[in-house]
């Protein structure tokens, strides 16, 4: 069984509980400023106050936040268009003022000014519309409601997913296609380098030695 808090140790379970800060709880719930911090991080270890300030945290949330079943009823009021809301309009309103002529009759004088009021109207289409477009998807209602559609939508995003890849296969061909082509122009390149495909030059038999033998050729030539 769990043991009952002292006045001290809940007044600083609830002051945590608010503002999350151990040594602020502490000081407001009258501990000494010197020990406070100490005081705080021990009662926060405390099993006792560990689960008092868990079971109301709990409690709290379950007060303050609304559950699903809560959230799906709101919605499905707006979309139903019974909620009202509040908005400040703009009305022209007559009054009379008293008013005197020249030969000192009095007499009332309608006068019209705009004042701003608060009236209640209804929630609009675009909230209806924005709430039943809501539940639809919470609740998962709008499968199935046009088979027809559906399928299209299906069959859309099938020949998508093939365009798609068609044009990864055709960007990977192209991609080989211009590194083969890189490939072949370097293995050229380099045999060109190399000297493979350089024309051997022709070598002539029995060439002259000297200046003589040229130019007895040439005389012999001459004769």
């Amino acid at each position: 069984m769990t043991r009952k808090l002292t006045l001290k140790q809940q007044k600083f379970a609830d002051i945590y509980i608010e503002c999350g800060n151990a040594t602020k709880a502490a000081t407001y719930a009258g501990y000494s400023k010197k020990t406070a911090r100490v005081i705080g991080q021990e009662n926060l270890l405390k099993p006792a106050i560990k689960e008092y300030i868990d079971t109301r945290i709990k409690e709290l949330a379950s007060e303050r936040v609304a559950s699903q079943q809560e959230v799906l009823e709101f919605l499905t009021r707006i979309m139903r268009r019974q909620e009202l809301e509040q908005v400040v309009v703009t009305l022209r309103k007559a009054r009379t003022i008293p008013m005197t002529n020249s030969d000192g009759d009095t007499y009332d004088k309608l006068v019209y000014e705009d004042v701003d009021d608060v009236v209640d109207t209804k929630t609009k289409n675009s909230d209806s519309m924005k709430a039943a477009d809501i539940l639809t998807r919470v609740l998962g209602i709008s499968k199935g409601l046009n088979p027809e559609l559906e399928s299209a939508k299906t069959r859309k995003i099938k020949a998508e997913a093939e365009v798609a890849e068609g044009m990864v296969k055709d960007r990977k061909r192209l991609l080989a296609a211009q590194v083969d082509k890189a490939t072949a122009e370097a293995t050229k390149a380099k045999k060109d380098v190399d000297g493979s495909n350089v024309p051997l030059p022709t070598f002539v038999d029995d060439v002259p030695e000297n200046d003589e033998e040229i130019r007895g050729d040439a005389d012999g030539n001459d004769s």
